[in-house]
């Protein structure tokens, strides 16, 4: 897995504490989003991250620029100290993550037409079943 960056952004959405996970790879951008419930201490997103980042399901890719400049030390903390403040999350992050909804809309809706027409078959065999006894003189 070539990941060329991973980036966590937590935030703060009624009434839930949210992480956004961002990684890019080969020019391609997907996230992942997860809630933490109460406020999370630095050590617990660091535990959870080393614990559960391998069982992260990640949106579909989404194509992306990258730019790979060093910058000062100073201006990048600057940047940090404004990426802390700013809440939400960046709008190719919300594209993916609205890709990996409607993806997991349509798993859920082939499942449950499934399950549906398994039901109905399920009923119409019972009533068939049923006419054969009737037919018989049970």
């Amino acid at each position: 897995m070539d990941i060329d960056s991973t980036k966590l952004t937590v935030f703060f959405e009624a009434p839930f504490w949210i992480g956004v996970f961002e990684r890019i790879e080969r020019r391609k951008l997907s996230v992942c989003k997860v809630v933490f419930g109460a406020e999370p201490k630095d050590y617990e997103v660091w535990e959870y991250l080393l614990k559960n980042y391998s069982r992260l399901r990640f949106s579909p890719s989404v194509e992306t620029v990258v730019k790979k400049e060093s910058v000062n030390p100073k201006r990048l903390q600057r940047q940090i100290r404004k990426e802390t403040v700013a809440t939400g999350i960046g709008t190719k992050s919300q594209q993916a993550l609205q890709m990996q909804r409607e993806e997991n809309k349509l798993v859920r809706k082939a499942l449950s037409r499934k399950q549906r027409e398994a039901e109905k078959q399920r009923q119409f065999e019972l009533k068939q079943q049923k006419r054969k006894e009737k037919h018989r003189g049970r």
